[in-house]
Order: C-alpha cells, then structure tokens, then sequence
C-alpha cells in the first residue's frame, strides 16, 4: 500500500462522518484526486477494516446509495489521526538526534520533517534537549570533506601504537559511536579500511584528486578490526582485573577453582597487549602465545634493573 493510499484510507471516514447526508461518488473522487474506480476500491477495503477478533458490526460500516456513499458505523475513526504528545514527542527527540549527528540524512530534510511533525501534532511537542551523539566541533568538517568527493593527507597520532603516521586517505563516511566521530576511509598506507578517531586527527588537509574508496575489490567490511585475523591472546587474570572482561570484547571467559579466570580475547597488535599486561601489574599472566609472554617477561625484567641501578 503505497503512503498516499495510506494517507487517504485513514482520511476518507472522517470525511464521510462530517457529511453524514452522503456524497456521490464522483464528488469524493474529485474532492481526493482521484478516480471513480480508485474511491470505490478505497471504500470496498474499509468495509472489511476492524479490530481484529470482533463480528462484522464492529467494522466500519458503509452505506451505498444509489450514486452516494455514506458512513453508517465509524468503528472510531470518526476524526482524523492525530499524533498523541508523547508520540510527537518521541518522533521530535529522533529527529533532532539525526540531525544532530554529522554525516546522517538531509539536514534540511530533516527540519522540513520537524515543521511537518509539529503541525501535524496540532501544537509544538514539549521543549526537551537532547544530548548530543558527538561532542567533536570538527566532525561537520569531516563530513564535508566526505561530500567533496576529495581524497585528503591527514596527520595521526594512534593511541594503539603511541605513534604520530602521516598518510593519504581516500573518505568514505563519518560515523558516531559512544560519543566519538570517526572518519571511515581507505587508507592508501595500509591498503585496507580504517577508522580514524576525528579527535587524534592532528593535520587534514583536502587534496585536489578524487576520493577513491572502491578502488581494490574483496575489501574488508566496516568492522574487519574485530575478524579473526588480529592476535589472539590468552590471560589468566586475578581478582583485581575483573574490569577487563567488562571494558573489553573476551571470546572465552573460564573461572579457575582458585577464583582467577582464564581469557580469551583478540588484540589491535601484540606491542598494544605487551603494554596491556603490563598496566595490570601482578594481576595478569600471559599464558598465550610465547612471543607476548616473552616481551612481558624482557620488558618487566627491564624495569627492575633500572630501579636496582638506581
């Protein structure tokens, strides 16, 4: 049923109700910009509409006189649909949401349909505010920079690697999460897609040859830094790092006899779980893979010769 159809159903039994005397069917037609035949297949569907469960005098009834129509029973619908304030509300706190967030919809789209809303719920839906999706001034930047079309060379710092990398990037949308903006593009360096957080981004500037996002084919989906192929380490982690399994994606979790727990959990690279581990001091053992339990041991055996030369 196409929204037009739609619009007219729920519209044409109040029109009725207000002229309970009838109405032919070439004036409806003509009042609702349609056919004859259209009116008489609109009107032959409200006939057998109802609240489901209930006997035929409880659908709406309609009454065919000679070349007039006229409603009998209006089962309700003897107004036109009204949004209750709670429903304009709930729509409106969408809306502003959307709107709100950069790289989403049509911004004037979307205050066109905030105007529609407001007059279609008979008054203004409550004054609320609503928090913002993404605190980053910067992120109408990047969302522009995604309209141009153009690719860009930005300088990154990654929190990851504790490193600052420059490269030329091909953008592909900003998206939001967990109140940070991020620029999702082809990163010619690594040959892959990447997520840049736009608040670690401390250069863009915008180059003067297309955007070229597509340009490999089998690339990897939006979420390919949690796939199977990052690192997968195991930790047997104490009482005191209970917080890890709930700040972070664990593919195992198994409780020991003696109250530790044994995890399971894929990392960014084994230089960020390296400087993990270590943050958690006596709390954690690397059970797997050798290599990281090789680095933990050189790096913590590192640190207590220089506070033994001290």
């Amino acid at each position: 049923m196409t929204q037009n159809r739609l619009a007219r159903l729920l519209n044409l039994v109040p029109y009725l109700v207000a002229r309970p005397e009838g109405v032919p069917i070439a004036e409806l037609a003509a009042d609702f910009g349609v056919d004859a035949d259209q009116i008489q297949s609109d009107l032959t569907m409200l006939w057998m509409c109802g609240l489901p469960g209930y006997g035929p005098g409880d659908l709406i009834d309609i009454a065919f006189d000679a070349d007039a129509v006229r409603v009998l029973f209006a089962a309700g619908m003897d107004r036109p649909v009204r949004l209750a304030a709670h429903e304009a509300l709930a729509l409106s706190v969408a809306l502003r949401v959307l709107g709100d967030t950069p790289g989403v919809g049509d911004r004037a789209a979307i205050v066109s349909a905030l105007d529609k809303l407001a007059a279609a719920a008979g008054e203004a839906p409550a004054d609320v505010t609503v928090r913002d999706t993404v605190t980053d001034p910067q992120a109408e930047r990047y969302a522009a920079l995604v309209a141009s079309g153009h690719a860009a060379r930005i300088t990154y710092y990654s929190a990851s690697r504790d490193t600052t990398s420059e490269r030329v990037v091909d953008p592909i949308e900003v998206v939001a999460a967990d109140g940070h903006a991020y620029l999702r593009a082809w990163c010619r360096t690594a040959g892959e897609i990447r997520q840049f957080r736009i608040d670690r981004i401390d250069a863009c500037s915008e180059l003067d040859e297309p955007s070229e996002p597509l340009r490999l084919t089998n690339q990897p989906a939006p979420t390919a830094f949690l796939a199977s192929e990052l690192p997968r380490i195991q930790l047997l982690l104490g009482p005191g790092a209970t917080t890890v399994t709930d700040a972070y994606p664990c593919d195992e979790i198994v409780g020991e006899s003696d109250g530790r727990r044994r995890v399971t959990m894929r990392v960014r690279d084994l230089d960020w779980a390296r400087r993990f581990v270590l943050g958690l001091g006596g709390e954690a053992e690397v059970l797997a893979p050798a290599e990281l339990r090789d680095a933990v041991r050189q790096t913590a055996r590192a640190a207590l010769d220089r506070y033994q030369n001290a």
